[in-house]
């Protein structure tokens, strides 16, 4: 691994977050677009489904060791298909987020790298996910089994 510029944490907040189970595949990913769908009832609401979708897919694909969850808060659009969510064993855990803060100054792209770097040596010391394409981290508990 490459040196690191010299970076902080910042603790931003603890959220609620569905976790999906470890169980999972992209087969999965489109029968769950099956189920919930029948909750969706809008446009608006359609295209939130579609999201959510899109970034499970992305995440199996990436085959990522932390897990894949979103704020409970960014999924109440689903209504009744959370209870869904639950009855197909998504789990209710609490995720901490961090803000990585750089000392350097640095144009978009080498932020862009550095902040790889940076999750990548922190995802060797725990459980951790970028947060798309940000500079947020979600922080898991270290009672979770990496995947």
């Amino acid at each position: 691994m490459s040196v690191l510029i010299n970076f902080q944490l910042n603790f931003i907040k603890q959220e609620q977050h569905l976790m999906l189970p470890r169980t999972s595949s992209i087969i999965l990913t489109q029968n769950l677009y099956d189920i919930l769908f029948q909750y969706v009832i809008t446009p608006e609401k359609e295209a939130k489904l579609d999201h959510f979708i899109k970034l499970l897919e992305n995440h199996i694909k990436s085959k990522a060791m932390a897990p894949f969850s979103l704020p409970v808060s960014e999924l109440e659009f689903l209504e009744e298909g959370l209870e869904e969510l639950r009855l197909l064993n998504w789990v209710e855990i609490p995720v901490a987020v961090f803000q990585i803060n750089l000392d350097a100054c640095l144009d978009k792209e080498g932020y862009q790298d550095e902040i790889d770097k940076i999750t990548q040596f922190l995802e060797s010391l725990m459980i951790v996910r970028r947060y798309s394409g940000s500079d947020l981290v979600y922080v898991y508990p270290a009672s979770l089994v990496r995947y």
